[in-house]
């Protein structure tokens, strides 16, 4: 699984904007369980737990409330992504074990992931290696999944005498269907790599070096639209049924007084023109 060093080169051929550090409140604050780079317009976060195959403790949880809490203040893309060949194995077991009702009651990774999903811009998951249980909920909290050949990814909660309560139950069944969902949340069904991109779970698949890679090419993408209108575009996607479609029309109303909305459209209209009249100047030459 790349690590920080790789997650580094990968922004090597990116635009001088994404280059320049940030150097915003994250890239000032301390992490024992996590990596953190701070870019202009994105936030690239490594699971970094690699004696436990980066279990989800309760330290980790903490340390990704902070990084949620800065991108809350400050949204930016946010990529996930582990290190040393496994993208996360799942919450702590030995945490885990210790943990009574009270405990599942604060719902202590179901509040994080919940938030993950939440963030106003999108979040990336780039998936290497086993991504289990809490760690495939972590992923199924993403707006978008991309992985490896080697991703292994499931939730066997139910062979440690509990359930998937962190996401899974609900999440997986809108993101892959009841069918398979019931596979894997009932039988412990683990997808390999190329089943997972069968079933959507994954969109695309890279070899590990250039998973990162793959990442940020994404979030260019997604830094080539207007933040605002993505912003709004993802709160509007995960509204209810019943807010629509009242909701998607106060959200154009926004847009549709945004800056942005004007210079951009007044940009493609201006490139139209321009592609119209080297078009006609051609014409008139071949015909002359």
């Amino acid at each position: 699984m790349p690590g920080q060093e790789n997650a580094n080169q990968d922004g090597a051929n990116q635009d001088s904007t994404n280059q320049d550090s940030a150097n915003g409140h994250l890239s000032t604050q301390e992490f024992s369980t996590l990596l953190v780079e701070e870019r202009g317009d994105r936030v690239v976060v490594l699971l970094n737990r690699p004696d436990v195959r980066n279990a989800i403790d309760q330290q980790m949880v903490d340390e990704l409330h902070a990084v949620c809490a800065e991108l809350e203040k400050d949204p930016k893309v946010l990529i996930i992504a582990g290190t040393e060949g496994v993208f996360a194995s799942g919450a702590d077991i030995a945490q885990l074990r210790e943990r009574r009702r009270d405990d599942a009651l604060q719902g202590i990774n179901s509040t994080i992931f919940v938030r993950i999903a939440k963030l106003p811009m999108p979040v990336i998951a780039a998936l290497d290696g086993y991504c289990l249980g809490g760690g495939a909920e972590l992923a199924y909290a993403a707006d978008f999944r991309i992985g490896t050949p080697a991703v292994r990814i499931g939730n066997p909660e139910t062979g440690l005498g509990i359930l998937a309560a962190a996401g899974a139950s609900w999440r997986l069944r809108e993101l892959v269907g009841e069918p398979v969902a019931k596979e894997i949340l009932l039988a412990g069904r683990v997808l390999k790599a190329e089943e997972a991109l069968a079933v959507n779970l994954v969109t695309e698949l890279h070899e590990a070096a250039e998973l990162m890679g793959a990442a940020h090419r994404l979030a260019d993408r997604i830094a080539r639209q207007d933040p605002l209108a993505v912003r709004i575009t993802k709160s509007v996607f995960h509204a209810p049924a019943e807010a629509h479609p009242l909701i998607d029309q106060l959200a154009q109303g926004i847009l549709f007084e945004s800056q942005a909305k004007f210079d951009r459209m007044q940009a493609f209209l201006d490139k139209k023109s321009d592609k119209k009249k080297n078009t006609d100047s051609t014409t008139d030459r071949t015909t002359s």
